[in-house]
C-alpha cells in the first residue's frame, strides 16, 4: 500500500523548487514510502513503550540518593579567587 501518491510527490517537488525527471518519480515514491513506513513503525514502538511505562510506574527503578562528603579544598585551591568555600566570579549581568 502506497502512503504517498505521485501527485503529492510532484506537489512537494514543486513547493521545494526541485525539478524531477519522469524516471526519477517512481523510485522517489518508493523511497518516501519506506521513510513513511519507518516513521510509522517508530511511532508504534514509542506508543507501545509509553503504555508499558505507564503499567510499570509503580516499580521504583531509582536508587536512593547517597550523600558522600567531599573535601572542597582540592578544587577550590585551583580557583583564581574564592571566598570561604565558594568561587568568586565576575558579575556579567547588571540589575
Amino acid at each position: 500500500m502506497k502512503k504517498i501518491s505521485r501527485e503529492e510527490v510532484l506537489s512537494i517537488a514543486s513547493m521545494s523548487r526541485i525539478s524531477l525527471k519522469e524516471d526519477e518519480i517512481n523510485p522517489l515514491i518508493e523511497q518516501l514510502d519506506q521513510v513513511l513506513s519507518y516513521a510509522e513503525r517508530v511511532t508504534q514502538v514509542a506508543t507501545e513503550m509509553l503504555h508499558e511505562e505507564v503499567s510499570n510506574k509503580e516499580i521504583n527503578v531509582f536508587r536512593d540518593d547517597l550523600v558522600v562528603p567531599q573535601d572542597p579544598e582540592p578544587i577550590l585551591a585551583q580557583a583564581p579567587e574564592r571566598e570561604g568555600n565558594y568561587f568568586v566570579v565576575p558579575v556579567i549581568l547588571e540589575s
